[in-house]
């Protein structure tokens, strides 16, 4: 058993866990935070994404212990402090970039991660970089829409796929 401490979302945390837990089994699974979900198990998928001091990890395929006093910020993490949506939450929610809801935590994490890089990416950067994320249900189109726009980029013109 191994003991880690870390700050999540702005709160500091512990626990005791397994060596073998994965960072996305101590959110879901310690500390309730199921916003992150577990789709491959497999690193292929991206719906497990969160950020751990301020980059892009795919949770489940690194040890929680990994992340001993990290600073670790999941889809809960990204809502306003008045809790309402973020400007990047609401987009995907104005421009139809999710249907099932699955990916889209993932999503939202990857797309933050690539907006503080790159403030105002092209079609193809955000598309190149949602690689690692995979959906299902929704094509991509409204998904980089929403992304662009988050950016402040006039979407008008980007036609349907």
């Amino acid at each position: 058993m191994t003991q880690v401490t870390m700050t999540v979302n702005g709160k500091a945390v512990s626990g005791t866990v397994e060596d073998r837990t994965l960072l996305v089994d101590f959110l879901r699974l310690n500390l309730r935070l199921t916003g992150t979900h577990v789709g491959c198990d497999t690193s292929q998928c991206g719906a497990c994404v969160v950020h751990v001091n301020g980059l892009p990890v795919k949770s489940c395929t690194m040890f929680v212990a990994e992340a001993e006093g990290a600073d670790v910020r999941t889809i809960e993490g990204m809502a306003n402090a008045d809790g309402s949506l973020s400007g990047l939450q609401q987009s995907f929610q104005d421009h139809h970039g999710l249907q099932c809801g699955f990916c889209t935590p993932g999503m939202v994490m990857s797309a933050a991660a690539l907006l503080k890089e790159n403030p105002t990416p092209s079609e193809a950067e955000v598309r190149v970089y949602l690689e690692g994320n995979i959906c299902r249900c929704t094509g991509y189109h409204n998904i980089v829409k929403a992304i662009l726009a988050a950016s402040g980029q006039d979407v008008t013109a980007i036609a349907a796929e």
